[in-house]
């Protein structure tokens, strides 16, 4: 029985990131050559972050408490897959915006409810999870390819794709192991849905400083996410949807590695690596604006494979420090207030600064296909980056080891 979960759930993971992996990281495109600006762009991208604040009212308020958590994600797929398919019938900024917000909000619940379903599942969910995630990665990577391979990194045909597998998805999430709600008649509040009740550890300075830090970390990370498709449709790569999921492939590769960095090195160096990653990352692409094209492909494919670093070291390896210094009373409350630091208020002032700057630096003249400073776009988040790193550095201790 737990064989077929696994691979229940495998599948499910993979729909799912199959979906966001077929547009996130492609919109830029599709929205430059819908003439919108940075500032659109950056708040396109903020959508998501929106959805991730809603989320956690949604689930502590209706799912936990009145349905099954597996009607509640088909009963999403399929309305997520409707709404994304009207999404390119809206061409005026005015009109996508509401909804792409919209879709998001029905998206957003489903990392969430996801996770919960498969953790309650699993016998061994420390050992079993990870590798249930790791279809995670092979289904953004899919999404990606599919998308390069539709030539739709600029077209609408991406969103048609992800709502089509939204559907699937839907569809798929109805066989899922039946989850009753785990609040029913339970009254919950505001604190405890937003983890609020984690506050307390907020006591501890160096519990402040990785908040802090997360916090800031996340204004010059998603510079990436949305600017990348720009950039690199600006300089013409081709497939370029496909190429950037080279970035999942390495953080399949450091998601092994992890144990092993977190064992010898502890949190704050390998905390520290993934930090620098990012730093690194802008470096390299700030540089290869005015690199020759061979130098500047092999700098650019860099930035790219960083991802795995960046990522795991950093979040991954965060969200296992949250959950070391909480309490079992407290964990749930700590996971879900880092998941609000980082997904809904970081990212949302990320995306609106990020598409700010590619806005403030819009050429008076294009050169060729290029429209932007991208040397100055790309310094600014990597001497932001290399500012929180000083910080951490100089104000973060290495938890004592618990007995």
């Amino acid at each position: 029985m737990q064989t077929q979960l696994k691979l229940q759930l495998s599948a499910f993971m993979f729909l799912q990131y199959f979906i966001w992996g077929s547009w996130y990281a492609s919109m830029g495109g599709y929205l430059s050559s819908l003439k919108f600006n940075g500032q659109e762009i950056g708040a396109a991208y903020g959508a998501l972050a929106i959805g991730s604040m809603i989320s956690p009212f949604f689930v502590g308020l209706i799912a936990d408490r009145y349905f099954a958590s597996e009607k509640i994600l088909g009963v999403l797929g399929l309305f997520g897959g409707a709404i994304i398919c009207l999404i390119p019938q809206a061409e005026t900024f005015g009109s996508f915006y509401p909804l792409l917000i919209l879709y998001c909000a029905s998206f957003a619940p489903t990392l969430a409810l996801g996770n919960s379903l498969s953790l309650h599942h699993l016998r061994d969910a420390k050992k079993d999870f990870p590798r249930v995630k790791i279809l995670s990665a092979v289904g953004w990577i899919t999404g990606g390819v599919t998308v390069s391979l539709l030539h739709a990194e600029k077209t609408a045909d991406q969103f048609y794709l992800a709502g089509g597998i939204s559907i699937l998805f839907g569809l798929f999430s109805f066989t899922l192991p039946h989850t009753p709600p785990k609040k029913v008649g339970k009254d919950v509040s505001i604190g405890e849905i937003l983890g609020l009740d984690a506050l307390a550890l907020l006591q501890k300075r160096s519990f402040a400083v990785f908040i802090g830090c997360m916090f800031l970390i996340c204004i010059p990370l998603y510079f990436y996410f949305v600017n990348m498709s720009v950039f690199l449709g600006e300089l013409a790569w081709p497939q370029y949807a496909a190429r950037m999921t080279l970035g999942q492939v390495s953080d399949v590769v450091f998601l092994f590695l992890l144990p092993i960095m977190l064992h010898r090195f502890g949190y704050k160096w390998t905390i520290t690596i993934g930090i620098l990653a990012w730093v690194l990352r802008y470096f390299l692409l700030a540089g290869s604006v005015s690199a020759d094209v061979e130098p500047q492909t092999v700098m650019i494919f860099a930035a790219i494979l960083v991802h795995g670093v960046c990522y795991d070291f950093l979040f991954i390896a965060g969200q296992l420090y949250v959950n070391d210094e909480s309490t079992e009373r407290m964990r749930g409350a700590a996971q879900g207030f880092i998941a609000f630091i980082l997904w809904g208020v970081g990212a949302f002032v990320g995306t609106m600064l990020a598409g700010a700057v590619m806005a403030s630096h819009t050429l008076a003249t294009p050169i060729g296909d290029i429209k932007h400073d991208w040397a100055g776009i790309w310094m600014q988040p990597a001497i932001g980056a290399l500012a929180v790193l000083g910080v951490f550095l100089l104000l973060f201790r290495e938890p004592s080891k618990k007995g």
